[in-house]
């Protein structure tokens, strides 16, 4: 989405690549993202990493305009849908964040990012990634 909580339902649309690899023997995964934005190189990393005795993932993001770790979304999955939560600063509100991923179809999974500023009444859906391999 173009303007993310602010009632914005114009979206913008790119490809992308996103280069995966397993660490920490199979408990972790990281990626990097690589795009243009307003004619602009991007690039993000996600980090990944499972805890064996909670069953937690938390998810970490860092990109080439924060230039930092987020603070991590945490989470797990129920059969092929998984859910991540956590708190950031969006345009100046609190929000919580819900990352969902969806891997029912392994060679086409998709993955959104929502957020609610009124603790989790209402969702705004602001970002789809749909995967497939090269």
């Amino acid at each position: 989405m173009k303007e993310q909580l602010a009632g914005s339902d114009e979206w913008q649309e790119f490809d992308a690549t996103q280069e995966c690899r397993p660490i920490l023997l199979g408990l972790g995964n990281f990626d990097i993202f690589h795009t243009e934005l307003g004619g602009k190189p991007f690039e993000g990393l996600t980090v990944r990493l499972f805890d064996p005795q909670t069953r937690l993932w938390t998810i970490y993001w860092a990109d080439s305009n924060a230039m930092k770790l987020d603070g991590g979304k945490v989470g797990s999955f129920d059969g092929d849908i998984g859910e991540f939560f956590g708190r950031e600063v969006v345009a100046g509100k609190d929000v919580i964040v819900k990352f969902h991923w969806d891997k029912r179809d392994p060679n086409a999974p998709i993955y959104s990012r929502a957020f609610s500023a009124d603790a989790g009444r209402t969702w705004e859906r602001n970002w789809y990634s749909n995967f497939s391999p090269r």
